[in-house]
């Protein structure tokens, strides 16, 4: 079996931090979106990777790499234009060779384990399993309708009046029929080969089209409030650690990871929350939910329930910082005076001044 990864798109509803990063290297407690996805196929004994990637190719095969590092072989797969999922999967026929494969889409986030539905697929061999989550908003979804029996009836895509609050995850399981449904199938209204139409012609066709219906949380982390609920999310689960130097006047509430290099100077923290390697906090208030890259700087100032990029700078801000994503190479600083609390997205390599 192998793995189909994709990581492309524009990323239009995360900018500005998009001008300048795919959205599927942006960091959720401190670790690229992309690598959660990995990470779990890889733990399912899945060896050969294709990732599908566009304009931002190179930032990916930078960051991402050959694979080895989590013991896996990585292919890496140009689309011209973003046409579809169901495009992704045609030119991705000559890397897959007819076996069956996972298709992940590389800005999702499943707390679900990826080896137990790859079990059941091999163990059951539909032609395709699908993944589906109640969502509250299924219209900004593809929405599975079942009949009484539970089965699945219909696939539509993003319906302007609902059937159904069952959504598609961004979690696909094939075998190789789904190479003929998707020569088979036309371009939407949207100009795309979308993958509710491939797997509803499977549907029509008499193939077994199985689901899943997620009992973890899932996210699609295509908007900044997206980001930081993910941020929340893996931020619970993670155990305290400290590498780093933690002084004595400071104090450390609940689950803190503190990495190589990292100094606590006359600070509190209070977890849930990740502080990178070589970042520096002193005089000031780390809150909950807050990721904190690597070699940062943040004094006298208090930032909770935020993503903070790598060499960041943020000094003299005594009023919250909060619900922010701040960019690579950011400097605040405050030039005095009161406000209230400050709420920022912020792209890389900005400067904001704080009367």
């Amino acid at each position: 079996m192998k793995a189909l990864i994709l990581s492309g798109g524009k990323g239009s509803r995360l900018r500005p931090l998009t001008h300048t990063s795919a959205k599927q290297l942006l960091p959720i407690a401190n670790k690229p979106i992309i690598f959660y996805g990995i990470e779990s196929i890889a733990a399912a004994g899945i060896k050969e990777f294709a990732v599908i990637v566009g304009d931002t190719a190179e930032d990916v095969m930078r960051e991402v790499g050959d694979g080895s590092r989590w013991g896996i072989n990585i292919t890496y797969i140009k689309q011209d234009q973003p046409l579809g999922l169901a495009h992704a999967v045609k030119i991705s026929r000559d890397f897959m060779k007819d076996e069956p494969f996972i298709m992940y889409l590389g800005d999702n986030m499943l707390k679900e384990g990826i080896p137990e539905l790859v079990a059941k697929f091999k163990s059951e061999k539909p032609n395709s399993l699908i993944l589906l989550t109640k969502v509250p908003d299924p219209q900004q979804f593809g929405v599975a309708e079942l009949d009484a029996s539970g089965k699945i009836v219909k696939l539509t895509e993003k319906p302007k009046e609902p059937k159904s609050d069952l959504a598609l995850v961004g979690v696909y399981l094939f075998d190789k029929t789904i190479f003929e449904a998707v020569d088979l199938i036309k371009p939407s209204k949207r100009g795309e080969l979308e993958i509710t139409d491939a797997i509803s012609l499977l549907l029509e066709t008499g193939h077994r089209v199985e689901h899943h219906v997620v009992s973890g949380w899932w996210k699609d982390t295509g908007k900044p409030s997206d980001l930081l609920e993910a941020n929340q999310l893996i931020l619970k689960d993670l155990p305290s650690k400290t590498i780093g130097s933690v002084d004595r006047p400071s104090e450390i509430k609940g689950n803190v990871v503190i990495e190589e290099g990292a100094r606590i100077e006359s600070s509190i923290l209070e977890g849930p929350a990740v502080i990178g390697k070589n970042t520096l906090i002193k005089k000031a208030y780390i809150g909950p939910y807050t990721s904190i890259s690597n070699d940062v700087v943040i004094e006298k100032s208090k930032v909770e329930n935020s993503i903070i990029m790598e060499e960041v700078s943020i000094c003299g801000v005594h009023h919250r910082i909060t619900e922010s994503i701040v960019g690579r190479g950011v400097r605040i600083i405050s030039a005095g005076g009161k406000a209230p609390d400050h709420k920022f997205i912020i792209g890389d390599k900005s400067e904001v001044v704080l009367a």
